[in-house]
């Protein structure tokens, strides 16, 4: 069965004055329709770049210097802006972590959800505006048809964060990548919004990749995982199997570190160090100075190999044994 999504070896690099940031540094993974793959990692492990690449959205002076990105057949890298510019929005939306980067501050909400529908679909401004009231009353909003006559500064960012996720929604698209979009709102509309969105992948057939550092949101959604650390894939599989028996010591690090099941005042558990300048990685594994596993043999770059069916890992001294530790929302 042919692939949704199929992301080869791909590699975005920043070219600076100080050299060459290997922002995405040989990622691969793929997607079926209907298909969730939760992306995790620290802040700097290469997440957005790798949702970025793939709508061809990252700026001077970085570009994707090499690998494919096979979307229902047809590569997006070969294809280039003209191929982009037909699916972002239509097949291929994104919600972005911050909402501005999607509102305009200057139009009102109405006139912005209505051009995007218009923009992709020959369809009167009253049809256009009976799609962008039930998409706002999708996500939440109520009073839309006040709501739609607003502009984003009346809004709280909790509430563009809603309206950035209801334009995502106007098309129904093939896939939607979410780059934390939840951050900003509270427990409720969060649980909201992952419900909503859940059932949109299993009616429509809509892949999602969900950009995220919280484990218990993606523990939920998610089929699949990936975690990503400094620009690669260290870890990757079923998502239950993953949260229960993390092989990479950074993923079970991740999971240790929450704080759920703590007693109040104990000590939270930490990964030590930080996350490496991409600027100056390490030799060998970039892992290996934060881990308390590492040796001599660390010292080689791991290559991502099978650890067990559908699961694969990047690392020399994987775990074997699971942590003990349920994780849930």
């Amino acid at each position: 069965m042919t692939k949704l999504l199929d992301v080869r070896d791909l590699q975005t690099h920043f070219l600076t004055r100080d050299g060459v940031a290997k922002a995405v540094d040989g990622v691969s993974f793929s997607l079926d329709k209907g298909q969730i793959l939760g992306l995790v990692g620290e802040s700097g492990s290469g997440k957005s770049v790798t949702g970025f690449s793939i709508l061809g959205l990252v700026d001077p002076p970085g570009r994707v210097t090499g690998g494919q990105i096979v979307f229902d057949g047809d590569d997006l890298v070969a294809g280039g802006e003209p191929m982009l510019r037909h699916l972002r929005g239509k097949r291929i939306a994104m919600i972005f972590q911050d909402p501005m980067m999607t509102l305009n501050p200057v139009l009102r909400i109405d006139t912005q959800m209505v051009e995007t529908v218009r923009a992709h679909e020959k369809v009167s401004r009253a049809e256009a505006l009976r799609r962008s009231r039930e998409a706002l009353v999708q996500v939440g909003i109520s009073s839309p048809d006040e709501r739609l006559q607003s502009y984003p500064h009346q809004f709280s960012g909790g509430m563009r964060q809603r309206v950035a996720i209801a334009i995502a929604l106007l098309h129904k698209p093939d896939l939607i990548i979410a780059d934390e979009p939840t951050t900003a709102l509270d427990v409720t509309i969060q649980a909201q919004i992952l419900s909503e969105v859940q059932e949109l992948c299993v009616k429509s057939g809509t892949a999602l990749i969900w950009i995220t550092h919280d484990l218990a949101v993606v523990s939920s959604l998610a089929d699949r995982l990936a975690v990503m650390y400094a620009g690669r894939i260290i870890e990757e599989g079923p998502t239950a199997e993953v949260i229960a028996n993390p092989r990479h010591p950074y993923t079970r690090g991740l999971i240790d570190s929450v704080p759920q099941g703590k007693r109040h005042g104990a000590m939270l558990t930490q990964i030590k160090g930080m996350t490496p300048s991409l600027l100056n990685l390490p030799q060998g594994c970039k892992f290996a100075p934060r881990c308390p596993r590492a040796d001599d043999a660390c010292l080689v770059e791991p290559s991502l190999a099978p650890a067990g069916a559908d699961r694969s890992v990047r690392c020399v001294h994987p775990h074997d044994e699971p942590p003990g530790k349920v994780l849930a929302p």
